[in-house]
């Protein structure tokens, strides 16, 4: 292989430790951090599924003090990392372990960076604004989608405005993701197809990135076949552990890829669609992606085709652009389709008006800096009026 041009890139990820009962070590790297007493952050389905006790006793055996901040939402709010931070420094806790899926991992990155830089999480917008390191970060994902727990993002909902805003900082990369796909045999059928739908955006936008490089491009396209094989299998025998680990495979090799080459479009206007109308984040993901799909081909068809030919298992190099196309679009209905995603997100009809608001909130997301084509307002208006 020939490179003929290799750029500036960085790339940074957690330590992490991947495999069954993977959870257990959690009192063990409390302890390595020397931490006094810990602030658990997760949601109450998560305390419901039993996850946080199994915690909360490997703790107690360890004789580690702890508190518990279960109110997170599934889009989390800047006023639950405010009252998140609250707790934490009045019970004076020292180091921050969060169990769930992408909401209360973000909640408790907030919660970490108000604790230790002060003001509100709003202040922290956008990219490198973090002055001082957070608390020792501990997590524990629940879901297999979201790559919260290896990445430098996070995404909090600006609850007076309705807009999701994204924090990016190497400073919020948590120290150890403890990533067992034991804790991911309790989703239900709904909720593994919309994260493992989430995982497999993270890793098309990262591959087709204009800001992907050869280190980036491995983990993609190693998601990609990953959750291609398994994340059907997963959603139909969801105690069947085989799969489980091939879906949270493919999730942690997207998060590495998109938390170092960030995403695109899709991410961007479901952020919108989330911060507006609080709206499932995976479940957006699913329904853009195919038309991102023939939206972006144009400016960077070959980057699609070696996607096609990693998910059909051959080579389409003597089919021409409009049928790749075509073929990696009819697979991800297909997939939709087995994945009982539906067609389009059953909400009231949304008018012209909150079209356009959607769209101006889209393209101001960072994610469409590093998509493949620029988008303009009345595209992306089109492309929400097809799942709306």
């Amino acid at each position: 292989m020939q490179i003929s041009h290799l750029p500036l890139r960085k790339f940074v990820a957690p330590e992490f430790i991947i495999g069954e009962h993977a959870l257990s070590k959690c009192a063990d790297y409390v302890a390595v951090f020397g931490a006094k007493k810990a602030l658990l952050v997760t949601d109450p389905g998560l305390v419901q599924a039993g996850w946080v006790s199994k915690v909360e006793q490997h703790l107690k055996e360890q004789h580690i003090h702890f508190e518990r901040f279960d109110a997170v939402s599934p889009n989390p709010r800047d006023t639950e990392v405010k009252d998140g931070a609250l707790l934490y420094r009045r019970m004076g806790c020292d180091m921050i372990i969060a169990i769930g899926g992408g909401s209360p991992i973000d909640c408790a990155k907030g919660i970490g960076i108000v604790v230790s830089n002060g003001g509100s999480i709003l202040d922290y917008e956008g990219v490198d604004k973090i002055e001082r390191p957070i608390p020792p970060l501990l997590c524990i994902p629940t879901t297999a989608g979201t790559g919260a727990d290896i990445s430098q993002f996070a995404i909090i909902l600006d609850n007076a405005r309705k807009v999701k805003i994204a924090i990016i900082s190497k400073g919020i990369v948590p120290d150890i993701s403890l990533i067992d796909p034991l804790c991911t045999a309790t989703m239900d059928p709904e909720l593994t197809a919309a994260t493992g739908m989430d995982a497999l955006t993270h890793a098309f936008e990262a591959y087709v990135s204009n800001a992907s490089s050869p280190v980036t491009d491995m983990h993609a396209l190693q998601a990609i076949e990953y959750l291609s094989e398994y994340l059907p299998g997963a959603y139909q025998h969801p105690l069947d552990i085989s799969y489980r680990s091939g879906v949270m495979l493919g999730s942690l090799f997207a998060g590495l890829a998109f938390s170092n080459e960030s995403l695109g479009i899709v991410h961007a206007m479901a952020h919108a669609l989330g911060g507006l109308l609080d709206l499932p984040h995976g479940l957006c993901n699913a329904l853009i992606l195919e038309h991102s799909v023939a939206y972006n081909f144009s400016s960077c068809p070959e980057r699609y085709r070696t996607i096609a030919e990693k998910i059909l298992k051959k080579s389409l190099a003597s089919e021409s652009d409009e049928t790749v196309r075509n073929l990696l679009q009819s697979y991800l209905e297909t997939l939709r389709r087995k994945l009982n995603l539906g067609n389009k997100i059953e909400i009231a009809a949304v008018d012209e008006q909150t079209l356009v608001q959607l769209a101006r909130v889209a393209l101001r997301d960072p994610c469409v800096v590093t998509n493949p084509r620029t988008p303009k307002e009345e595209e992306i208006q089109a492309l929400y009026a097809k799942i709306l």
